[in-house]
């Protein structure tokens, strides 16, 4: 008996009416990009190792599918160093590719790649799928797209400003209420520097940008076992669980971080972004989080993550500001911030909410039944016309029982329902049936175009 077949665990099919949803968020997300002044670019799946790996830190790098040498992949491997069974070192020797982790780090060696054929500032927007190889679960997939916006070759403060405005754009017409969630990188190098730690601001990063997942009393015990002393460990927990407005927040940190220059600066950047923000107004929630850390290296400054308030689910956007990644493909200087739409969470999240409109279902606007040959050849003249006024129509392709095609029709929720028999062939007319409402009416193709367009 041949075995069932079946997709890899993390990655999944879609039907025709979860594209069709799915192609309402990248199409509401599309428009928001160019919107704002964003041109589109593409990278391939597969990146060579050596622009991906050391990039998002060593738990990031576990994480990266990684793709055997094409044909004897062992040829350069001894039997020795099989026995001995040391994977970073076999993967070096039989792996040069793998897939792509995020849409950032491809973009950065985009740009350093193609940096005289680019104007800076230089905006950008990707839509395609990431790989990661992680534990499956609600809301984490280990193929999913990302929708990633960015701005390369400006320090301004304004970018940070308007991503923020570019993210409620696209969450208030997508219906979804959010809260923004805002820290600078500065701000956490302060707190480490506060706490004596500097050394293991990764560590602590790392840690802390687990709170929501393992809460605080787990966070307390991993940083225990990177070496933080418990006087540092107590020194953070206020920190961790401060509360109150943003204008609050930053207040007491300037209190606490008054001796560290960096964390200083962190908090005078926050406040424009901040600031700013409010200025422009905005319909979505925006929270000062100093817990968030979002553990990956490249950051350097803003920080932002943003929640759904309606769905338990984690974040379905992320981004920050990463001075330095084009610094390791050898452009250093080039500043850059971006964001990172997480398509397949927000497609869940509008799928448990039910925020689609109905129309986003319909495929087709008119189906032309098929009583026979003549009848169906003048019906695809009519399906032509109705295409070339850009109306989405079809011929049902067999001459089966009237009953099996409307049923179809019902099925596949089209609107419209085409007739032409004999009556119709004989005078130039089509009996067209509202399927909603179930009246009927015989028209002219032009009267046709006009009531269902």
């Amino acid at each position: 008996m041949a075995q069932k077949p079946s997709i890899p665990k993390g990655t999944r099919d879609f039907s025709p009416i979860e594209m069709a949803r799915r192609n309402y968020i990248f199409d509401t997300i599309k428009k928001a990009f160019k919107l704002f002044g964003y041109k589109q670019i593409e990278t391939p799946a597969m990146e060579n190792l050596s622009t991906l790996m050391g990039k998002y830190g060593e738990e990031g790098d576990k994480l990266l599918f990684k793709i055997l040498n094409s044909g004897d992949f062992l040829k350069s491997v001894s039997d020795e160093e099989v026995a001995e069974r040391s994977l970073p070192r076999l993967t070096n020797k039989i792996c040069e590719k793998g897939l792509r982790y995020d849409l950032t780090v491809p973009f950065a060696r985009f740009v350093v790649q193609h940096r005289n054929d680019l104007q800076m500032p230089f905006k950008r927007f990707q839509i395609q799928p990431v790989w990661r190889a992680d534990r499956p679960q609600k809301g984490r997939y280990r193929e999913f797209y990302q929708c990633d916006a960015d701005v390369v070759g400006s320090d301004s403060l304004n970018n940070e400003i308007e991503l923020l405005s570019l993210i409620d754009t696209v969450f208030a017409d997508l219906g979804i209420n959010i809260a923004i969630k805002v820290n600078n990188r500065k701000i956490l190098s302060g707190i480490a520097e506060t706490l004596g730690a500097s050394d293991k601001i990764v560590d602590i990063t790392v840690a802390i940008d687990k709170i929501d997942k393992i809460g605080i009393d787990n966070v307390n015990a991993e940083l225990r076992e990177k070496g933080l002393s418990e006087e540092a460990i107590e020194k953070l927990r206020p920190i961790l669980e401060m509360s109150g407005s943003n204008e609050e927040k930053l207040s007491v940190m300037e209190g606490i971080l008054k001796d560290s220059e960096e964390g200083m600066k962190g908090i005078a950047e926050m406040k424009e972004v901040l600031g700013g923000f409010e200025t422009l107004g905005h319909k979505c929630v925006v929270e000062a989080d100093l817990s968030l850390a979002r553990g990956l290296n490249y950051y350097t400054g803003t920080i932002i993550e943003v929640k759904a308030l309606d769905v338990a689910i984690g974040s379905i956007t992320g981004g920050g500001r990463y001075d330095n990644l084009t610094g390791v493909f050898g452009m250093p200087g080039l500043s850059g911030v971006g964001i990172s739409f997480g398509a397949d969470r927000i497609y869940d999240v509008m799928n448990q909410l039910d925020l689609y409109p109905e129309e986003i279902s319909e495929s087709v606007r008119v189906m032309f039944v098929n009583f026979g040959k003549a009848e169906a050849m003048q019906s695809l003249k009519y399906v032509k016309a109705l295409r070339e006024a850009g109306i989405a129509a079809e011929l049902y392709p067999d001459a089966a029982k009237l009953k099996k095609q409307m049923a179809l029709a019902d099925a596949e929720k089209i609107p419209f329902v085409a007739i032409v028999g004999d009556s119709e062939l004989a005078d130039g007319t089509i009996m067209l049936k509202n399927m909603v409402s179930g009246t009927q009416e015989k028209m002219g193709i032009d009267d046709v175009i006009s009531t269902v367009a």
